[in-house]
């Protein structure tokens, strides 16, 4: 189980703060609830996934996703913004539903699911970057320092919390995940809101970048930041109670969509303070 990464190599192992370490492969879950749609106790033909698994399916699709943002962001910089404006829209469209697919499907880890889940998304970055910065010299630094810095802290955000639950600093129990859940769909129910708000009546005060948008975009990045904490709390279960590899296409999902949603608040709250 040892792994070669010193970026995630605290999710492998015993952590002797969380209890039981790892009981062996195909062993039942010996934690009160399983990752949403993982199985407990299956016994399968794969091998154990170890962290490694889970660094290389991230990076994997990490480069999907920057690969087709590349792409469509290119398309916009070479004026074929209407075909662009298509890809961007239906990477969101597929990008949701293919996640919502994975999460209520009855099988964790596909990697069907998670590199598709990559392209799609990866339009929609290059389209939602490019929207972003499109008001500014594209051409320029301007844009591309802007974007540079919402990786650059998207990133640092991974990092930093990272080292929140090697510490654990914040500790991810039962309760924690529901008060974080409910805050991500209360936070939905906003989002959502506040588009019906804008197309009925052109207010748009979540993403207007006043005040209020600029506070709503703090509140998304600081529930997106805990949304690591239970990404690497899947990773350290799925490993320490030794689920089949594949599983780790599943993790690698979870950390990508956090990752997409992380650096879009970034981005947008930078603009903000760009147009002051």
């Amino acid at each position: 189980m040892s792994s070669n990464n010193p970026v995630l190599k605290t999710l492998q192992g015993v952590d002797s703060q969380r209890g039981t370490g790892y009981q062996g492969y195909g062993a039942a879950n010996p934690y009160e609830q399983a990752p949403m749609g993982a199985p407990a106790g299956t016994v399968s033909e794969d091998r154990p996934m170890t962290v490694d698994d889970v660094v290389t399916k991230t990076g994997i699709t990490l480069a999907v996703i920057v690969a087709f943002a590349v792409i469509n962001f290119g398309l916009y910089l070479g004026g074929y913004g209407s075909i662009a404006s298509i890809l961007t829209l239906v990477g969101a469209v597929a990008g949701f539903v293919l996640v919502m697919i994975h999460a209520f499907g009855k099988k964790y880890g596909s990697p069907v699911i998670t590199l598709a889940y990559a392209a799609a998304e990866g339009l929609f970055l290059g389209g939602f970057s490019f929207a972003i910065t499109g008001q500014f010299s594209v051409a320029g630094a301007d844009a591309g320092a802007l974007i540079f810095q919402a990786i650059l802290g998207t990133f640092g955000v991974f990092a930093g919390m990272l080292v929140v639950y090697r510490t654990g600093a914040i500790r991810v129990t039962p309760r924690f995940n529901r008060i974080l859940t409910a805050a991500i769909f209360g936070v939905l129910i906003l989002v959502v809101g506040n588009l019906l708000l804008s197309i009925f009546t052109g207010m748009n005060p979540l993403r207007g970048g006043g005040t209020i948008a600029i506070v709503f975009s703090l509140v998304c990045i600081v529930l997106g930041a805990l949304a690591f904490l239970q990404d690497f709390d899947v990773a350290d279960k799925l490993v320490r109670m030794g689920a089949p590899s594949q599983a780790a296409w599943g993790v690698a999902l979870g950390l990508a969509v956090t990752l997409v949603w992380l650096y879009t608040e970034i981005l947008r709250l930078l603009s903000y303070f760009q147009q002051r």
